[in-house]
């Protein structure tokens, strides 16, 4: 819906911005590597690991920007469909630009459909997997998207989310303060390795794994 106004807190409306839609892929997302993050070829290798059990079904990927990693996903032929979903019509609008001038890319089993993650427009039980790179310190209210991703997912499904870590376990207590000042002025919501277990094990899903790197955390749960 084009005339969908709907404010948001700034780090969200940050991303609908048509500039930062335009630099994402331009720039911005290649900066995620000083924290730890090992690339999108990697991640997009990592995320597939744990997407095992969901081949051949739905795959949602929620918060998906410019859909980098939709478009991985659609072209890898693993899932039946694809949804690249996101808040940011402008983040849309770049996902479809580079699904065009890709030209591999199939349409019929790749959609774009814009969101709010904490109220997902599908049925309950009717996703296979659900996908959030550098997306929850994003997200204005984390416990209501979780939540309403568990809903959506069907028994087994898997969750799979990338994030920044406030600081991980191994990084010295006396450098820690500083990392939290610089994430405080960044205005997100940043979490350490056990708040984000407890995140997905409170909102009913299970079987957590995680693979951290400095501040880069790959994190993986199950719906029951």
């Amino acid at each position: 819906m084009k005339t969908y106004n709907e404010a948001m807190p700034i780090g969200t409306e940050l991303f609908r911005s048509p500039l930062i839609s335009f630099l994402y892929e331009r720039g911005w997302r290649q900066n995620f590597s000083r924290s730890g993050f090992p690339g999108p070829d990697e991640e997009f290798r990592m995320a597939q690991e744990y997407f095992k059990p969901a081949e051949g079904g739905l795959l949602v990927d929620v918060s998906c920007g410019s859909g980098l990693f939709s478009r991985k996903f659609a072209k890898s032929g693993t899932y039946s469909e694809v949804v690249a979903l996101d808040f940011s019509e402008n983040m849309l609008r770049q996902c479809y630009d580079f699904i065009k001038a890709d030209g591999t890319i199939s349409e019929e089993n790749l959609a774009l459909v814009r969101a709010d993650v904490s109220r997902l427009p599908f049925a309950s039980g009717s996703v296979d997997a659900v996908h959030a790179g550098a997306a929850l310190h994003c997200w204005p209210a984390p416990s209501n998207a979780i939540s309403e991703i568990c809903r959506v997912l069907r028994s087994g499904g898997v969750f799979v989310g990338t994030t920044f870590l406030r600081y991980s376990s191994s990084m010295p207590a006396i450098a820690r303060p500083l990392r939290q000042w610089q994430q405080f002025m960044a205005r997100s919501n940043y979490y350490i390795e056990e708040e984000i277990e407890d995140l997905c094990m409170s909102c009913g899903l299970t079987n957590y794994t995680k693979n951290v790197q400095r501040s880069f955390i790959m994190f993986s749960a199950q719906k029951p």
